[in-house]
């Protein structure tokens, strides 16, 4: 199962305190998102990493959508990024919302960090833990989190799709 906390940073002084923790840089990504209408707790996406050439379609599960810390998660890749959103479409699945960032990974342990500067929306740190124990995964990060000078306040339990439409239905 994956657990991860979102939190709110500023990009060059949380990738400068990772950095300073002994985490390995693992690869930049360009990502971009279409998201497809399904009702929480499920969500369904194309993924295009625009720089590794590379497609993914995910579904996912929220354990708890008020928190958006557990997922259960099933991504297989595809070689078509535009054909697999048009089969989407095609089956009755409307698009939804775009989330297009660029995404610095680190790792340290059993720790993965994704850096985002998600565009429109600014920048936030996932941490996350792969484990079935979701309380030991949830310890972690915490402890990560406060050797990052992060804590409650920083946290955002916001998907990035409810952000993007949050702030476009304030236009």
């Amino acid at each position: 199962m994956e657990i991860e906390i979102k939190f709110r940073v500023d990009f060059e002084d949380i990738r400068r305190k990772i950095e300073e923790l002994g985490a390995s840089f693992v690869r930049e990504e360009v990502q971009e998102d279409l998201y497809f209408s399904l009702p929480l707790p499920n969500l369904l996406r194309v993924r295009r990493i625009v720089n590794l050439g590379k497609a993914f379609l995910t579904y996912k599960f929220i354990k708890d959508p008020g928190k958006n810390e557990e997922f259960d998660e099933l991504e297989v890749e595809v070689s078509d990024f535009d054909t697999t959103a048009e089969i989407l479409k095609r089956l009755g699945f409307n698009e939804d919302v775009w989330v297009k960032k660029r995404r610095l990974v680190y790792r340290l342990g059993d720790v993965t960090f994704e850096l985002n500067d998600v565009e429109g929306l600014g920048a936030f740190l996932d941490i996350e833990v792969m484990s079935d124990d979701v309380e030991y995964a949830k310890r972690r990060i915490w402890e990560i989190a406060k050797k990052l000078g992060l804590s409650e306040k920083d946290v955002e339990p916001r998907l990035y799709q409810e952000l993007l439409k949050e702030k476009a239905e304030k236009k």
